[in-house]
């Protein structure tokens, strides 16, 4: 028989303890905690006279030397954009452990950041040398209250990984259960608020200076840096929102994604002792063929879950990727790390949720409604004129047949228009894309033959029949009424509607297309 608690959320069918939320000591108080956090964020954001001066300098000097060095030697030059995004990553590597943290938030924005800078913050995923293991006791050891041999039988001092802001021991307790213990890094807290008032002063020096993707501007970015990881510093609001996307999952039947159990006394602020999970690496396809496990339906969980998490419930895992997942031998998908968490009030879930059926529905103007509702347009936006400039009501080009100065071109009008209508990307709305970019990705690992444009109807009729009257309730828009617009799917991947099929495999032949175009265009200017 399965624990008494997965009635209620989605956890292992045997769990080596049953969790009872009236009995969690540690939940107490938590929602007052959220609001501290909101309101500690706004204080660090509001510029002061006297910023942290050490700080300042040190972050200034690094990023700014960096970038004195790339103008001066690089720019306009072949691989100056590479050459700039190396700088910048040693540049965060020396300024230590809160610029590490903003690195891999940025590593993880594809489609949000230029692909350069992505690849190379990507090497700040593994470059954090863990934390003496004498320090490592003496935390626990405070925050537990105990001595380690008192509580763990067994405590692995080599971390299974280890971050910017914590690292992760694997150990045993001695009651006999096999754990994983996530230990704050010494110090980490008062180094990043210290930090984050710094980027707030100097963010606004940048604006401009740094060739990056516009709609990401430093200070935008520095605000999503402070809103996430500031509550990352509290680890029982990372085990409470364990909890709440356990019980999110299993209230929508979602039980092909696991959640780790927090445990029922060991959560501090700075320690969070958890349920260990074993299975195969997300990327792993052969042995989980081998272990006759199929990954398409493994791909299909995880988008529901999240989308559903979204559109429906409010909140989801703010920060998919490979290391943060695990693939049970049952075909499980077993979810990890939920330190970033996007909770989305009733005004900004409806905004999603309308976002992405507008979307489905080829409603361009229901599509950019939802954007200015969620943060991305300024209230008073005429969404009419931002269609007719846009030329969002006329047949979109296929890139794949536009010259590399036609994309070149057609980029820059695009940006300039945006940022001429203050278009901006706000904190839930970089969650959600940067997410999906990542089940994107994953298509390619686990499901590459698979047909796009049929999962698109699939999942649209999944969402119709399971949620069709709350979505008519929520926006007035009735799945079931209002077809799926699959001309609009193709036109958005640049397709005609002539177009019966899309394999992942072939939208990635386009893209390499569009990119060697690019290339191509780069290389002739340089």
């Amino acid at each position: 028989m399965a624990a008494p608690d997965v009635a209620f959320a989605a956890f292992t069918d045997e769990g080596p303890w049953v969790v009872d939320l009236d009995r969690l000591e540690w939940r107490r108080g938590l929602d007052e905690q959220r609001r501290q956090v909101r309101r500690d964020v706004r204080t660090l954001l509001r510029p002061g006279r006297l910023p942290p001066l050490r700080r300042v300098s040190s972050g200034l000097g690094r990023i700014g030397g960096a970038l004195a060095i790339w103008s001066v030697t690089e720019r306009g030059r072949p691989g100056s954009r590479l050459a700039l995004a190396r700088r910048l990553r040693r540049a965060f590597e020396h300024l230590g452990s809160t610029y590490v943290k903003l690195g891999q938030i940025i590593s993880g924005g594809d489609g949000v950041f230029p692909p350069d800078i992505v690849e190379e913050f990507r090497l700040l995923r593994d470059r954090v040398p863990p934390v003496a293991f004498g320090e490592i006791r003496d935390l626990v050891e405070r925050e537990l209250g105990a001595e380690l041999d008192v509580v763990f039988s067994e405590f692995d001092e080599a971390p299974i990984a280890a971050a910017s802001i914590a690292q992760v021991h694997a150990a045993r307790l001695r009651s006999g259960e096999d754990v994983v213990v996530k230990v704050q890094r010494p110090e980490v807290a008062g180094l990043v608020y210290a930090d984050i008032r710094a980027m707030a002063w100097f963010a606004p020096q940048l604006v401009g200076r740094i060739p990056v993707a516009a709609l990401a501007n430093p200070p935008s970015l520095v605000e999503l840096f402070a809103e996430t990881v500031v509550e990352e510093l509290d680890f029982r609001l990372e085990a409470e929102n364990m909890l709440d996307i356990a019980m999110m999952l299993a209230s929508a039947g979602q039980r092909g994604l696991v959640v780790p159990r927090p445990h029922p006394r060991l959560v501090t602020r700075r320690v969070l002792v958890m349920e260990r999970l074993r299975g195969f690496a997300f990327d792993d396809v052969d042995a989980m063929h081998a272990a006759g496990i199929a990954t398409e339906p493994v791909l299909r969980a995880g988008l529901i879950g999240f989308m559903e998490g979204a559109m429906i419930y409010g909140i989801f895992h703010g920060d998919l990727h490979g290391g943060n997942l695990l693939v049970q031998r049952d075909g499980r998908a077993c979810v990890l790390d939920f330190g970033i968490t996007g909770r989305l009030d009733e005004r900004q879930r409806l905004a999603v949720l309308r976002m992405l059926v507008s979307g489905l529905a080829g409603d361009v103007k229901g599509q950019l409604a939802a954007l200015r509702d969620l943060g991305a347009f300024p209230a008073d936006t005429d969404l009419d004129a931002v269609i007719v400039d846009l030329e969002l009501d006329r047949p979109m080009k296929d890139p794949t047949l536009m010259s590399a100065d036609e994309l070149v071109v057609e980029l820059r009008e695009l940006v300039k228009k945006l940022l001429g209508y203050g278009a901006s990307a706000p904190k839930e709305l970089m969650l959600l894309v940067k997410n999906l970019v990542f089940l994107n990705a994953a298509t390619a690992t686990l499901a590459p033959d698979l047909d796009l444009l049929a999962e698109v109807a699939s999942v649209y009729a999944y969402f119709a029949e399971a949620h069709g009257e709350r979505i008519m309730r929520d926006v007035g828009i009735d799945p079931a009424g209002a077809p799926l617009d699959l001309d609009a799917v193709k036109a958005s991947f640049g397709l005609g509607p002539e177009v019966q099929t899309l394999t992942f495999r072939e939208l990635q032949e386009r893209r390499q297309t569009i990119i060697k175009r690019m290339g191509e265009r780069r290389h002739s200017a340089s």
